[in-house]
């Protein structure tokens, strides 16, 4: 037995093909983690939060039925009535039929929350613990819409009480 053992830590092949293998177990899991489990825990907190939403699909979520009916949406002509909302955000309307105002739909291994109620909008949005994070916009965004929805933190702080000294002063 100790000659076997021997033999196989003086083999350096031995060494790197247990390493390797090591490795990739490491990195399966990391996946598993990434794409199924961690998913899974979100989707259970939110429906037990009271939200009610899509079912989460393997790595790409709700993103084929979003492209889908985005694409469905601009082959059909515009209807007349002021009602947009089925032609700019047809998954998010359909979403929002479906399981209420309060919803949720999976961006990949991401869920986004969709929040239309106003009271529960201003608690959010109100929040100075720094809880509620924001969609990461690209450099291009930033520079077409530079504006109070995208900032975070202090720098969201600090124009958000500029803009209420604006709105409460009176005329």
């Amino acid at each position: 037995m100790q000659y076997m053992f021997h033999q196989l830590a003086s083999n350096p092949w031995s060494l790197f093909i247990g390493t390797f293998t090591l490795f990739l177990l490491w990195g399966a899991a990391r996946a598993l983690e990434w794409a199924w489990l961690r998913p899974r825990r979100l989707d259970r907190a939110l429906r037990k939060q009271g939200l009610r939403g899509t079912v989460y699909r393997p790595l790409a979520g709700d993103i084929n039925d979003n492209t889908r009916l985005n694409k469905e949406a601009r082959a059909k002509p515009m209807p007349l009535s002021h009602d947009i909302t089925p032609r700019v955000a047809p998954y998010l309307h359909r979403t929002m039929k479906e399981f209420g105002k309060n919803c949720f739909t999976w961006f990949g291994p991401y869920p986004s929350v969709n929040i239309m109620d106003p009271e529960l909008v201003r608690e959010i949005l109100s929040n100075k613990f720094g809880h509620f994070q924001k969609q990461k916009i690209g450099r291009v965004g930033r520079l077409l819409a530079d504006a109070l929805s995208i900032h975070e933190g202090e720098k969201w702080a600090k124009h958000r009480r500029i803009l209420n000294l604006l709105f409460m002063q009176k005329s």
